[in-house]
């Protein structure tokens, strides 16, 4: 039943996807299964057996507390997979919250205007997910300090076992609580994709010591802190132990703390290594789809999935792969068909997001107020500018994806210099639309970080490829938010210089591959009508796009 919720909930992509989705979440669940018998047997064997008497015998208080300890696991991990995301998620405020359901209270329903906008339903649905998961960590624990820990002998001198279940289950509801909140606090629900990608099984063997280490200092942590917080405890719940036996019982709650948190550890560690290794959407090599339309499942996988789902990123990472590397040639020689519809669909699925990038980067950059205000602090800026910097940060929360797609459509620029036999890359004007995006989110990006072009007149003293990079103006209107960017500790500077340099690389890829031709295309003052978009470009202008590529050109852009 648990799963139908869950499969309801989230696979709801079309079939190939919704199958990709599925067997991961199943084979995760099997896999955390049997991972979690054997820390349990393990943990009972070599640690509690020793404050055991008869730690081997099998009895149905054992059989059911194993039951009880897999069904706590069970509902944690199916908590972890349903807050995961492969992009940060933004929470609403607790104010945002309260305000939100009072509207919905007293305001009338009117069909004309809905009572809460799209974005404040997401960030409400993601403040409600990490709250529950934060409950259900705390009560996933309660129960499996429970069981990992009822059977010892050290509890035999509490007369009701009442008691006992009581003050274990509350040692665990802190723990759980603890390690909740740091989970979600330190965004640790982000899907990671590793640069490179290993099989499961050594990226899994790889991830054991950090996990293990990673539980030792979690249960310490919340060793102590439950330490501090168990002097509210009903005076009962405390009981009257000589010194050995709450020694022993100390002794036995970190023990089980730390079994439990290990086991998440571990949980975590497997739902990353398994959510995010590559999946293969093309049909088998040599089947009759592969030789009429190889393109076709990975396309419906980009166009037809759910926005910033975990299918979607997925096929940008298929797409990524095919593209650099020399894996599967006759999936990319796919691409440049005689048609050019699929280049085409394949360059325009990539590009939608970086353009969608610049056009927010660009929005920001041009609605930024005049002034100096922005060298003050955090706390005496204007709601204003909080929003500016606030919306610039949450256009790099894709920041995996778009990384992916100027990789890609790079990639596929360069292969096609040698691989594209109709020519459907130049006829089609798809170089000349990659070329111009990636000039312009790169200038967006370097205006953001504090770095102005400035176009330079016929009788201006300038370098060969025509611009100077000067210090920005702080009086121009355009300054501050180069200022905001130019300040390192801005929360989003790591990321914009991670961009500027992926998109440099982009597009040095591209002007090394076609180096000749551009240069022949600048001596005879064609550039700008060969590789420049002739509409106006999302930031900038065409002007500043070519005399920026001429400084590719001559490989002087740094």
């Amino acid at each position: 039943m648990l799963i139908s919720i869950v499969e309801r909930s989230l696979f709801r992509d079309n079939d190939g996807g919704t199958k990709v989705v599925k067997h991961r979440f199943l084979g995760f669940l099997i896999w955390q299964a049997l991972q979690s018998t054997a820390v349990f047997f393990l943990s009972k064997t070599l640690l509690l057996s020793l404050f055991t008497r008869t730690p081997f015998k099998p009895s149905f208080l054992s059989i059911f507390t194993f039951i009880v300890f897999h069904f706590s696991l069970l509902i944690f991990s199916t908590s972890l997979f349903i807050i995961s995301s492969p992009r940060p998620q933004r929470a609403a405020s607790p104010l945002n919250l309260l305000l939100g359901t009072a509207r919905l209270i007293l305001v009338p329903i009117s069909n004309s205007q809905p009572l809460l906008s799209p974005d404040f339903r997401l960030r409400a649905r993601a403040s409600i997910s990490f709250v529950l998961f934060v409950a259900v960590a705390a009560v996933s624990a309660s129960l499996s300090v429970i069981t990992l820990c009822l059977s010892c002998n050290a509890f035999d001198q509490l007369k009701q076992r009442r008691l006992v279940i009581g003050k274990l289950g509350f040692w665990g509801l802190q723990i759980g609580l603890i390690y909740g909140v740091h989970y979600v606090y330190n965004k640790r629900w982000v899907l990671q994709f590793p640069i490179i990608q290993r099989p499961p099984f050594f990226s899994f063997k790889m991830g054991l010591p950090l996990a293990v280490g990673k539980a030792l200092k979690l249960s310490a942590a919340g060793y102590v802190l439950s330490a501090i917080l168990s002097f509210v405890l009903p005076y009962e719940f405390k009981g009257q132990l000589p010194v050995g036996n709450f020694i022993t019982e100390q002794i036995l709650f970190y023990i089980g703390s730390f079994v439990v948190i290990l086991c998440w550890e571990l949980c975590h560690h497997l739902h990353q290594v398994l959510h995010t290794k590559r999946s293969v959407f093309a049909p088998p090599k040599g089947s009759a789809a592969a030789e009429t339309n190889p393109s076709e499942p990975l396309l419906a996988a980009l166009e037809e999935s759910t926005p910033e789902s975990l299918l979607q990123y997925l096929a940008y990472l298929d797409l990524c792969m095919v593209s650099e590397g020399n894996v599967d040639p006759w999936r990319r020689a796919a691409f440049f068909e005689e048609s050019g519809e699929t280049y085409k669909r394949v360059i325009s699925v990539c590009l939608t997001p970086v353009e969608q990038f610049t056009r927010n980067v660009s929005e920001v950059l041009e609605s930024s107020p005049v002034g100096n205000s922005l060298q003050l602090s955090h706390q005496l800026r204007s709601p204003n500018e909080q929003l500016a910097d606030s919306k610039v940060y949450e256009s790099f929360d894709d920041f995996q994806l778009l990384a992916w797609c100027a990789r890609i459509v790079a990639s596929l620029s360069v292969h096609s210099h040698k691989e594209d036999r109709f020519g459907v890359a130049q006829l089609s004007g798809s170089n000349a639309a990659v070329i111009s995006t990636l000039l312009s989110s790169l200038l967006a990006v370097e205006t953001l970080m504090g770095k102005k072009t400035n176009l330079q007149s016929s009788n201006t003293l300038m370098d060969p490829a025509g611009i100077k990079w000067a210090t920005l103006n702080p009086g121009r209107r355009d300054s501050a938010a180069g200022m905001a960017g130019r300040r390192k500790g801005a929360p989003f500077y790591a990321k914009a210089y991670s961009m500027a340099d992926i998109l440099k690389t982009s597009i040095y890829g591209i002007v090394s591959a076609f180096y000749d031709e551009m240069s022949h295309s600048a001596k005879e003052g064609l550039l700008e009508k060969d590789w420049i978009i002739s509409s106006k470009p999302l930031y900038g202008t065409r002007e500043l796009l070519s005399q920026k590529l001429r400084l590719f050109l001559d490989f002087q852009a740094s």
